[in-house]
């Protein structure tokens, strides 16, 4: 990984000392080389962490033949296929670093080179000839970066601390981008937490030049309908990507990985994938599963498990490479790592009880000298897609048996009631003012948002902040799903903090494409939702997990340190209190109310989950950004 900088100064100015203050400021995420060039007006610079065995090629800002010059943060997992296409020396390109590839792609098509990329990335070019920065991200953003303008400035960096080491970006919280974070919207329609900054949009491209900021969304065309002969071939089609997509992501991991293991699908299915692509050259992988300390009296909602140790272990059992890690909660409250965690991601927390057994997993590989952990965290949305997405597409083209077919399962599965799948039949067709009229068909009014929410009962007055319609295409549909929450300041931090580097198979658009091009009639076959997958997983996933009934239930004792730490929350309102910033945004008569109200039973209790869970500990996530933010400030 890297942590990318550039400034240009049109009008003069100390360009390339401003970019040495921004990869300073960024030093944490790239401790092993920096390097910078200073093209006068205009600098560029990059700090390398390195995970890839390429990285040892890689000597900072790419040179191009016309003058300008590139930075990337960035793991091409389509790497093989780049250079053939591009029809590179294979001796030269193995001594090229993944950054000297996008620069060869850039050459040959520039800005559509980024629909080319398979991987995660995030890249600045500046283009001399046209005199502009270009700035993109992979489309499912897994890689940050930000950008500010102002007069005779432009400053582009990987994560927020590198733009505000300049002393004319001040440190200033967004409150519009936090109230929508708190009204869960999508963190591509946010506008950002920070005021000056703009996150640059997964997917596509951003030019910066002297006529302003032009953002060029990435154009993705659902793909066409797969048509195969029998079920099998779908099976095995699917076993052949998902493969792929974890060997991969394998790279720079050597003969030892660490992958998320929990009792569900997703991420089981690929920890026993790197198990079985290993075990031919001695590999080990190494399974790391969060549960709640021994001897607590679990308690989940209703269809879901607080331990999930036990499936997990029935996963590892199968392979003799795959170590298996219980985790085990040490009674720590949600918001120990709260600070930590904000200043290194750059943002609030939407589930601190999450982040503390993700932080716990990332200190226990780090201990047993893993560098890289694969997750399955976007596997719903691709490798186990149960296909109630494509109910409004079934439904625009008139396609009624389809329709009736995917409906008829939908419902029998209980994922979603009658009225439910008519509403999500019809919402694309209706603007951003009707959607909440759907919602509430749906029995998913605003409502439930305002209960998750701990933004104050005005803000809802015009349907909460940010509210918009869905996206009209499949596959912008898919990616919008995937890019809802911007992971990359995570794993930025999780680098940074345990040298961890987090890789997603699941998120592969080779796979993306190919789950979005399977006819619905091979995902809910004879009426069981996820058909597909639970078929081509059934060579790699033991029994008792693919029939498990009930879901995984994470952080099942969240509650006991957040009751020990009551001062900490009261400490933490009384604070707001006097903020003026935090009356407008929260809800501080709710939160004040639920921490003197404070349950002693009942926490797998739906309100109660709702209101301490949700509400509280993300307005508390919140108010923990803003007060950071503001006493920088002072």
């Amino acid at each position: 990984m890297s942590a990318l900088a550039a400034v240009w100064r049109p009008d003069g100015g100390p360009a390339a000392e401003d970019c040495g203050r921004v990869l300073a400021g960024q030093a944490i995420y790239g401790p092993h080389h920096g390097a910078s060039w200073d093209g006068g007006l205009v600098a560029l610079g990059r700090r390398l962490f390195r995970t890839l065995p390429e990285d040892r090629h890689d000597t900072g800002p790419v040179a191009l033949p016309d003058g300008g010059r590139l930075v990337a943060d960035v793991r091409l997992d389509n790497r093989d296929d780049l250079i053939a296409t591009l029809d590179l020396d294979p001796a030269r390109a193995r001594a090229t670093a993944d950054a000297g590839l996008v620069a060869a792609a850039w050459m040959r098509w520039r800005e559509s080179c980024f629909a080319r990329l398979i991987g995660d990335f995030a890249v600045v070019v500046w283009d001399a000839p046209r005199r502009r920065l270009v700035l993109a991200r992979d489309p499912c953003g897994h890689r940050p970066l930000f950008w500010h303008r102002a007069r005779g400035l432009t400053a582009v960096a990987s994560m927020p601390a590198g733009l505000h080491a300049l002393p004319e970006i001040p440190r200033a919280p967004d409150t519009a981008g936090l109230a929508a974070f708190l009204a869960l919207r999508s963190d591509a329609e946010s506008p950002g937490f920070f005021l000056g900054l703009t996150r640059v949009p997964p997917g596509g491209w951003t030019v910066l030049d002297s006529d302003g900021a032009r953002a060029t969304p990435a154009d993705r065309a659902a793909p066409p309908l797969l048509r195969l002969k029998a079920r099998e071939d779908y099976v095995e089609a699917l076993r052949e990507q998902l493969d792929r997509a974890v060997a991969v992501r394998l790279r720079g991991a050597d003969r030892a990985v660490g992958a998320h293991l929990s009792s569900g699908w997703d991420s089981a299915a690929v920890a026993a994938t790197a198990a079985r692509l290993m075990a031919p050259a001695g590999g080990r992988v190494t399974g790391f599963t969060a549960a709640p300390r021994r001897g607590f009296p679990v308690a989940a909602p209703a269809g879901r498990h607080g331990d999930e140790s036990g499936g997990a272990a029935a996963v590892a059992a199968l392979f003799d490479n795959l170590d298996h890690v219980v985790v085990r909660g040490d009674g720590r409250s949600p918001l120990s790592d709260l600070d930590r965690d904000i200043a290194l991601a750059g943002r609030p927390s939407l589930n601190p009880c999450n982040h503390l057994w993700f932080n716990d997993l990332n200190r226990a590989a780090r201990h047993r000298g893993v560098s890289v952990m694969l997750t399955g965290d976007f596997g719903n949305l691709t490798l186990t897609d149960d296909g109630v997405d494509r109910l409004p597409d079934l439904w625009a083209r008139g396609d009624v048996a389809g329709w009736l077919e995917l409906a008829r399962a939908t419902t029998r599965a209980g994922l979603l009631s009658w009225a439910g799948v008519l509403a999500l039949s019809l919402e694309p067709l209706f603007g951003p003012e009707r959607v909440n009229r759907l919602r509430r068909l749906a029995g998913r009014d605003l409502s439930a948002e305002r209960a998750h929410s701990a933004l104050p009962a005005n803000a809802w007055s015009k349907g909460g902040p940010g509210v918009a319609g869905p996206p009209q295409n499949r596959a912008t549909r898919r990616l919008a799903s995937l890019t809802r929450v911007d992971l990359s300041g995570w794993t930025k931090a999780a680098l940074a903090t345990s040298g961890v580097d987090i890789r997603d198979p699941l998120t592969d658009l080779r796979l993306v494409d190919f789950c979005l091009s399977v006819p619905v009639s091979q995902l809910h076959a004879d009426g069981r939702p996820r058909a597909l997958a639970r078929l081509a997983l059934s060579d790699r996933l033991p029994v008792e997990v693919l029939g498990g009934r009930s879901r995984g239930y994470q952080a099942a004792d969240w509650h006991e340190g957040l009751s020990r730490d009551q001062a900490a929350v009261t400490a933490d309102l009384d604070r707001l209190s006097a903020i003026p910033a935090a009356a407008g945004l929260l809800d501080l008569t709710r939160l004040r109310h639920l921490a003197e109200r404070w349950p002693t039973s009942g926490w797998a209790d739906e309100t109660t989950m709702t209101d301490y869970r949700m509400a509280l500990l993300r307005g508390l996530s919140a108010g923990r950004f803003l007060t950071r933010t503001l006493g920088a400030n002072g």
